[in-house]
């Protein structure tokens, strides 16, 4: 099927998303779902429980069959799971005779498992939170509680909603902006672990055990950041997104560590952000208080739009800390569904990010020299066709898109500024 097809035909699903167990049989794929015509489908792969990695398949006129999904999966991620499996990807599943090693650690630290906090921060989006709050109170977690912060509302949607769920505690905060909403978050629970989701995703129904399996592995991590998944691919504005890197931003499914020890490898300062998402993040109790919180000139409901999380990431590691990407800890995300929504995103991601680093230059002026040195990478990145930004963009992706997020950072020195008059307003 043509990508002309995808854009244009309203009879089209550009992508079906499932979730994939091997060690259960493969499903067949049907061509058609809804009376929509299924052109490709998008899957997220376990082994045993443990996700490994994703697959982009196309799906034939008479459907997608297991022989060829397995074939697409060994094709993709058989590197991995070959040495694991002992061969190739089963169609039929595994016979299981004892319990597998991942499952094994993860019960263990579950017998531990330290009390977290799930933080929320929603405005004026109650149907989309009922979601969230669903799949949060069904978490296989022993000891969790899940905080609401409504910021700025103007209706009691938001609190109606939360009475519907009697564990879920609420706060208001008044000043509109993120990080007005998150820091009411971090003064409320002092001390505490504290895991943030945005409102438009779901959580894996083991993602706070994963998060609490990093924290124990990784006991000199002072963020854990997971990984975010598109929870549905309906529209070719979502596909897009995911062309662009989506929320994952490349880094794929392997575990990794950033620390000072690693800054030669990977910058603190670029590219950003290799490090995780706001929407998908955890702090051990104390960091946020230690790098100063979240920027109030930053994020969503201010000119620069977002970045609030980038600039924490960045802040932990320029002060020695240490952050592990855990890929096993999964969120699902409601990604924009129309192009015009994609494309205001695309300007508040190049908006948000040059207003980051104009916050970093400003309270650190000395961090212009690095920041030079690594404009010329920075160039090559915005301007190559086979560019981490642009390696996985299809024929069919808006090019207007990337002008769109050029654009954006354009107008990043000039938000910050405004953003931040706007936010001493506030206080």
């Amino acid at each position: 099927m043509s990508a002309e097809t995808v854009r244009a035909g309203t009879g089209v699903l550009p992508a079906a998303v499932l979730d994939i167990e091997l060690s259960a049989p493969l499903p067949t794929v049907p061509a058609q779902s809804g009376g929509r015509r299924v052109a490709q489908v998008w899957a997220l792969v376990r082994l045993f429980g443990e996700p490994v990695g994703s697959v982009l398949v196309d799906v034939p006129e008479q459907g997608l069959l297991p022989i060829e999904f397995a074939a697409a999966i060994d094709a993709e991620l058989g590197e991995v799971l070959r040495p694991r499996l002992g061969g190739p990807i089963p169609v039929r599943g595994l016979v299981v005779t004892r319990e597998p090693a991942f499952l094994a650690r993860r019960r263990e630290v579950l017998a531990s498992a330290p009390p977290i906090t799930v933080v929320v921060c929603t405005r004026e989006r109650p149907a989309a939170l009922a979601v969230c709050l669903s799949s949060l109170v069904a978490q296989r977690y022993p000891d969790f509680r899940v905080l609401v912060v409504d910021n700025a509302p103007v209706t009691g949607a938001t609190e109606q909603v939360v009475r519907g769920f009697p564990t879920v505690g609420y706060l208001v905060e008044p000043r509109a902006g993120l990080s007005f909403a998150r820091n009411a978050a971090v003064r409320a629970a002092p001390g505490e672990i504290l895991a943030w989701i945005d409102d438009d995703e779901v959580a894996d129904p083991d993602w706070l055990a994963e998060i609490a399996r990093a924290l124990d592995e990784h006991p000199a991590a002072d963020v854990v950041s997971g990984v975010i998944v598109p929870a549905e691919l309906e529209t070719p504005a979502q596909l897009w997104f995911e062309q662009f890197g989506g929320h994952s931003k490349g880094r794929g499914f392997r575990p990794a560590v950033f620390s000072p020890d690693t800054a030669h490898l990977q910058s603190p300062l670029y590219p950003l952000p290799p490090f995780g998402a706001g929407a998908n993040m955890t702090f051990r109790p104390g960091v946020l208080e230690r790098i100063g919180m979240f920027d109030t000139a930053l994020g969503a409901g201010t000119p620069a739009m977002g970045s609030e999380d980038t600039l924490a990431f960045t802040k932990v590691l320029l002060g020695g800390g240490t952050i592990a990407y855990q890929p096993t800890a999964v969120t699902h995300h409601y990604h924009r569904r129309d192009l015009e929504g994609l494309r205001r995103q695309m300007v508040g991601y190049g908006t948000g990010l040059v207003a980051a680093y104009t916050s970093l230059v400003l309270s650190r002026p000395a961090l212009i020299w690095s920041l030079l040195r690594l404009a010329p990478a920075a160039l090559r990145d915005m301007t190559a066709k086979d560019s981490t930004r642009t390696a996985t963009l299809r024929d069919d992706f808006p090019r207007e898109l990337l002008s769109a997020n050029r654009r954006g950072m354009l107008a990043g020195p000039r938000a910050y500024v405004k953003g931040r008059r706007q936010a001493r307003a506030k206080v």
